[in-house]
């Protein structure tokens, strides 16, 4: 069985991190306060208390770029484990359903050959723990045993976090600049819109946008 080397696990990480901070700043300087608001969830920032336009905007823009940054980063996670399985065992990306799909049909044919192959089908997760691994159609492997289940190496999950942070304090800095151009820029729009003349945030408009109905 062919394996990677550390070289090229570290180019890939190397190279391909960079689209991660890449569309990561990208997606910062394309929001707009309205879609952002219009996404999370207003009730629970009411219900921690929160009173002031700027701590608002803030909490809005933090919960909105955490869902997004996850979203961008598992695009990069997905690579790099599709990169090490090509690799390896020269396997190929397919949609859960599909995944299942071919799971039944590859235990049907392989288990009717001479010889009758057991066949084991794997989902894998990425980062953390899963309680029961036997999802009946397939096992779902979960952290250090799925990059070990694609890659062969018991220690690949500590060994892909140092490259990681390859260029990272220069890329959040740049990061970070634009964030704060975007916190005073949603702060101005917020109170003009959403807040009384004394500063107080009228919630039934923020309600309005995000959850009213257009029919009405």
């Amino acid at each position: 069985m062919p394996k990677i080397t550390e070289r090229e696990l570290v180019d890939y990480i190397e190279q391909h991190i960079e689209s991660f901070h890449s569309r990561r700043l990208e997606s910062l300087t394309k929001l707009k306060l309205r879609n952002v608001i219009t996404r999370k969830n207003p009730y629970l920032f009411r219900a921690k208390n929160i009173v002031s336009g700027p701590e608002l905007v803030r909490s809005f823009l933090d919960a909105y770029l955490s869902s997004q940054e996850e979203g961008i980063f598992g695009t990069f996670l997905e690579g790099l484990a599709r990169f090490i399985c090509e690799r390896v065992y020269r396997g190929h990306k397919c949609q859960i359903r599909r995944m299942i799909d071919n799971f039944r049909k590859a235990k049907r044919i392989l288990g009717t050959n001479v010889g009758r192959q057991n066949v084991v089908a794997v989902n894998g997760c990425c980062y953390g723990k899963t309680r029961v691994a036997d999802q009946g159609d397939y096992l779902k492997l979960c952290g250090q045993e799925f990059w070990e289940f694609i890659s062969g190496n018991p220690n690949l999950y500590i060994d892909i976090i140092q490259p990681l942070g390859h260029k990272a304090k220069e890329r959040n800095e740049a990061f970070q600049a634009e964030y704060a151009k975007v916190i005073t820029r949603f702060t101005g729009e917020f109170i003009a819109e959403f807040c009384t003349p004394g500063g107080a945030i009228v919630w039934e408009k923020v309600l309005k946008l995000n959850s009213g109905s257009e029919r009405r």
